[in-house]
């Protein structure tokens, strides 16, 4: 193959681990119902417990998952993270309890969790600074692709009898089985190979996808950057790294605050709560994951043309109106098709905005040497919150509403479009080394 055509392969390689997050962590919505019926568990414990053990897991991916990475490489991490979906994916749907399923579901998570910190930054690693952004993107179609499909599948099996639960929930060893062989075959990445000293190794993949002449350019470039930045005691909380951390920080408490988890979690018992029947609800649902798909397209075909804060103005318009019209279907008991023709907005508000842009962008604003620690800061600030505030879903659709959560996360959703504005600055078509030493001197 050549150079370009490798990238693609490898990127979309590295980027299953992505589908594997979506389907992981949608699957389990078609099951809710099921499982808190046949476990007789309360709300409580059906939300912090059965349905939200997996986040836990993600959440402790994700904060623990830059070691690894940085450790031992970004193709080792890619390749456990497959081990641990394919446990996940055959334990949980063999067990007989709620507590067993919670361990499975959580080893799961913690592929979740490290492979948002794991495949964005081998991909941004690998890809040229002109189509880093649709490369990168390709992780998030991958999620959005999973999601579709995790839906789909439940709609399809929903009918098969009082074991369906175990059939949706087990499907996904076959992807994961899949995603871990193909992943064997990738390189290391050579960024990371030259942060751990290893040049001779590292100018042997460059030549992979780059000329001889390019080699050169890139390993004067990346060597520079670390003999300025590299030291023994360097970390994302040193003072110099103070406006990438906020960027990073930010960009991911949004995205959770916007509801989006919440939604994908719950979305048949929401479209339920509107008025829908069982059956139309998990239709619904499939909806929901073709919307997302199609709009995942227009977000990675835009990212390196009009940039990423573009698209997060997009979508955080989209989100204020789609969320705030979600709000009064519930407040004024809108009946009908209302609320899921909204939500198919919010979707679309989210694949072209935030979905297409958080990965990218946070494994953009951290140089070679502390991106798998700043991945990770971003990621498990993201599933700390995607993790808290699905688990709380049950319990304050029973107290306050849908319309009044649905309202809070309209608000959330104004700070961003402010965020956006004043914050967030433009990576788009800039090297990774010349992107590092801005961030650093803001």
């Amino acid at each position: 193959m050549e150079g370009k055509n490798k990238i693609i392969y490898w990127s979309l390689t590295a980027a299953l681990a992505g589908f594997l997050f979506g389907f992981d962590t949608v699957v389990i919505s078609g099951a809710d119902q099921a499982l808190q019926a046949l476990w007789g568990s309360t709300d409580g414990f059906h939300g912090s417990v059965v349905m939200a053990s997996a986040l836990w897991g993600t959440v402790i991916g994700a904060i623990f998952g830059g070691f690894p990475t940085s450790k031992f490489g970004r193709k080792k991490t890619l390749f456990w993270i497959g081990i641990f979906y394919l446990l996940s994916a055959v334990g949980s749907a063999l067990v007989s309890d709620p507590w067993t399923f919670a361990f499975f579901r959580f080893l799961g998570g913690l592929g979740v969790g490290a492979s948002t910190i794991a495949a964005p930054a081998y991909v941004s690693e690998i890809s040229p600074a002109e189509d880093r952004g649709k490369l990168v993107a390709l992780y998030q179609f991958n999620i959005v692709f999973g999601i579709l499909v995790a839906f789909f599948s439940n709609y399809l099996l929903s009918d098969i009898g009082v074991n369906a639960w175990r059939w949706m929930l087990g499907v996904e060893a076959i992807p994961a089985l899949i995603y871990t062989m193909m992943v064997i075959g990738v390189p290391e990445s050579p960024r990371w190979l030259l942060v751990k000293g290893r040049r001779d190794e590292a100018i042997e993949k460059l030549k992979l996808i780059n000329s001889d002449d390019d080699v050169g350019v890139i390993v004067k470039e990346i060597e520079e950057e670390i003999r300025e930045d590299h030291g023994s005691n360097e970390s994302i909380f040193k003072k110099k790294y103070r406006f990438p951390v906020f960027l990073a920080f930010f960009i991911a408490f949004f995205n959770q605050f916007s509801g989006i988890n919440a939604f994908l979690y719950y979305a048949p018992r929401i479209f339920e709560s509107a008025g829908l029947g069982q059956s139309t609800a998990l239709l619904s649902s499939t909806g929901i994951g073709v919307t997302n798909l199609v709009f995942t397209l227009f977000g990675i075909f835009l990212i390196d043309r009009v940039g990423r804060k573009q698209l997060m103005y997009i979508g955080s318009v989209g989100y204020i109106i789609s969320l705030t019209l979600v709000a009064f279907a519930f407040i004024q008991n809108w009946q009908g098709m209302y609320v899921p023709g909204f939500l198919f907005i919010f979707i679309a508000s989210h694949a072209i905005g935030q979905g297409a842009v958080i990965w990218v962008f946070i494994s953009e604003i951290f140089p070679n040497h502390l991106r798998a620690s700043g991945q990770s800061l971003g990621s498990s600030t993201h599933w700390i919150l995607a993790a808290a505030i699905p688990s709380a879903i049950p319990f304050l659709f029973s107290t306050i509403g849908p319309g009044m959560v649905f309202g809070i996360f309209a608000f959330m959703m104004v700070l961003q479009l402010l965020f956006v504005y004043f914050f967030m600055p433009e990576t788009k078509g800039r090297t990774l080394e010349e992107l590092g030493k801005e961030m650093a001197n803001r």
